[in-house]
């Protein structure tokens, strides 16, 4: 049995979780990335190792069996209890690539987008961090990640998002971007969603 699957035997999966998707309870290192990038993210030298963060569990994911959903046939994040307001609901959680690319085209250096350098290989590459020369730090969630992989765009869903993204340090000095409820809350059994801006579907609608 490799290290891979004794792993996965240990972590309880999420209820529809698929097959070919690698659950992470916290981020992944790709190869490429440096020493200094590596302490960047981690934060703080002197905590050893990556702590993974829990939540209580107020999502769920579900199969969208809805014609009129953007996402019919597809899988959806939905609140399990109620969420309050203002509420830290989970972390983003994939593989931390590295990237090169220009600033967004107002010139403003983002974290928390859902788009990485616009880069449209993967419909999961969240931007971590962006740096003053124009490379940044992404979390891609295709091949490997956590239940937040799984919160659909609120256009043809909703009138606004319910969420929005937030890049912050843990108490280990971790960094990392997280999943925050908006100023009206979510009630049980509706549809988390967020906004994926304007860049991600200016790259797939070329």
């Amino acid at each position: 049995m490799t290290y891979r699957q004794r792993q996965t035997r240990q972590i309880k999966l999420p209820a529809r979780w698929p097959n070919d998707v690698h659950y992470l309870q916290s981020c992944q290192f790709n190869e490429s990335i440096t020493p200094s990038l590596r302490d960047f993210v981690k934060g703080n030298p002197s905590i050893a190792g990556q702590l993974s963060i829990s939540y209580p569990i107020c999502v769920t994911i579900r199969h969208i069996v809805n014609p009129a959903h953007p996402a019919n046939g597809q899988r959806g994040l939905f609140a399990a209890s109620h969420i309050k307001p203002n509420t830290r609901i989970l972390d983003y959680i994939g593989r931390l690539n590295p990237g090169q690319g220009d600033r967004r085209p107002d010139g403003a250096i983002h974290s928390g987008e859902i788009h990485c350098d616009n880069r449209s290989t993967s419909d999961y590459d969240l931007c971590l961090h962006r740096f003053p020369d124009g490379s940044s730090l992404g979390i891609d969630a295709h091949k490997s990640g956590n239940e937040a992989r799984f919160i659909n765009d609120y256009r043809g869903i909703s009138k606004r998002p319910n969420v929005l993204f937030r890049d912050n340090r843990m108490d280990t000095g971790e960094l990392r971007v997280s999943i925050w409820s908006s100023s009206e809350g979510i009630r049980k059994g509706d549809e988390i969603l967020v906004s994926y801006g304007k860049s991600w579907w200016q790259a797939r609608s070329a």
